[in-house]
């Protein structure tokens, strides 16, 4: 990787692209310094730290700016909802799907619709965290005076922005920059997170909590997790095709071979992105019940460390990864275009019996692909419970590898495109 980059920076037109990046990025963590004016920290630090089971996930997504409650504490978690809503309506509204299939165009109205449903969620999302937050959360005003709504309204607002903010960074990143501009951002925050992951590891060990004994053990852990995660991440089983040959006019054409790459992990980090949204939602509506029984039983089954709230975790990634796979390869259609094109599995009939065949391959790829993710999730239950680790969090690891892998893939193409001479020198 450090190659690609080398390489990358000889090039005038990706160097500029990679400054640009990083200078989005410094932009972002800069973000993160402001404060969110209206909020008594202290009352949002102590909200944080009893819901410290559900939030902890997303104070990563955001790069610990969930937890420091900046201008940017929201990050890309409104826009990661809207994209699950707008992905269900398709499958359940016929004109979604047409336009989902309409191409270049159909794909801009459709992140039209995701970012439109991002500013919504954002705003109510930020709302349901200050009321959960109590009275004493927003500064100004008495809770049923004018002033104080004022106060509700101006810190969702600047909540909102923030995440319009991010959601317009990420476009510039994608756009003008290197790689995907939303997970570059989420890497940029765990990136930033790691010295202050470090420091508390480390206080743990000189205050007795974790034994100097499990250093060792718990640097081979990471070293085989990002070992997994990459053979994961390459990992990808072959499908031969084999075209006919056919006459056209006085030439024969056709008759070589290939294969359908299918990719062990196609659907990356979001399957635990989109569980993560949805299994801290309970935990933000308990704020709206602080003295019930109900919140006094979540809390005691549904704790980060227990059983019920990682058997949970792990079904809501096997129904995410799933659910991806099904919307992002469509075993009919390339059936379809196979035999458009001439193109047949060996030992397989085109047409609805290749479908079934490559939707069987497809359900089993799956399967180990969320299985390998459901894993990565149990890993701080594991590290917590049996070796006495806390803070050893798999799923930022896959993130930042993942992240990795696929941007320097992105820049080694750019590379092979400028580089590549063809047969005109």
């Amino acid at each position: 990787m450090f190659e690609t980059i080398r390489n990358a920076w000889k090039v005038v037109e990706l160097r500029k692209k990679i400054i640009f990046t990083v200078l989005l990025l410094l932009i972002y963590r800069l973000g993160s310094c402001i404060p969110t004016p209206g909020v008594d920290i202290e009352v949002v630090r102590t909200f944080m730290q009893q819901g410290a089971n559900v939030f902890g996930m997303l104070d990563i997504i955001t790069g610990g700016n969930f937890s420091n409650f900046t201008v940017l504490a929201l990050g890309v978690t409104p826009y990661i909802t809207a994209s699950i809503i707008v992905q269900l309506l398709t499958v359940a509204i016929p004109a979604l799907e047409k336009l989902q299939k309409e191409g270049e165009e159909g794909r801009k109205k459709m992140n039209e619709y995701t970012r439109y449903g991002a500013i919504a969620f954002a705003f109510v999302q930020a709302l349901v965290m200050l009321i959960s937050m109590g009275r004493n959360a927003v500064t100004g005003g008495s809770l049923g005076g004018f002033p104080m709504v004022l106060s509700y309204i101006t810190v969702c607002s600047t909540l909102t922005a923030g995440t319009a903010f991010v959601m317009w960074l990420g476009d510039q990143i994608t756009t003008v920059g290197i790689g995907n501009g939303i997970s570059l951002m989420i890497f940029a925050g765990i990136v930033a997170r790691l010295p202050i992951e470090v420091y508390r590891f480390l206080q743990n060990v000189i205050a007795g909590f974790t034994s100097p004994w499990l250093i060792l053990p718990a640097l081979i852990g990471i070293l085989l997790i990002v070992a997994m995660v990459v053979f994961v991440d390459v990992s990808e089983r072959r499908i031969p095709i084999q075209y006919a040959k056919r006459m056209v006019g006085r030439k024969m054409y056709g008759g070589q071979s290939t294969h359908l790459p299918m990719k062990l992990n196609s659907s990356g980090v979001l399957p635990l992105i989109f569980a993560v949204n949805f299994i801290s939602f309970p935990g933000m509506i308990m704020g709206f019940l602080p003295d019930s029984a109900f919140k006094t039983w979540y809390s005691t089954y549904f704790s980060s460390q227990g059983i019920w709230y990682n058997l949970i975790f792990m079904l809501l990634i096997f129904a995410f990864t799933y659910f991806y796979s099904s919307i992002s390869f469509n075993p009919h259609n390339i059936a379809d275009n196979l035999k458009q094109h001439g193109g047949f599995i060996p030992g397989i009939r085109p047409g609805s019996t290749t479908a079934e065949y490559l939707h069987r391959i497809s359900n089993r790829i799956t399967f180990f692909g969320a299985l390998f993710l459901a894993f990565l999730a149990a890993v701080p239950l594991i590290g917590s419970n049996f070796l006495g680790i806390h803070g050893f969090g798999a799923t930022s690891i896959l993130i930042l590898v993942s992240v990795a892998l696929e941007t320097s893939k992105q820049i080694e193409s750019q590379l092979l495109m400028r580089h590549y001479k063809g047969f005109l020198r």
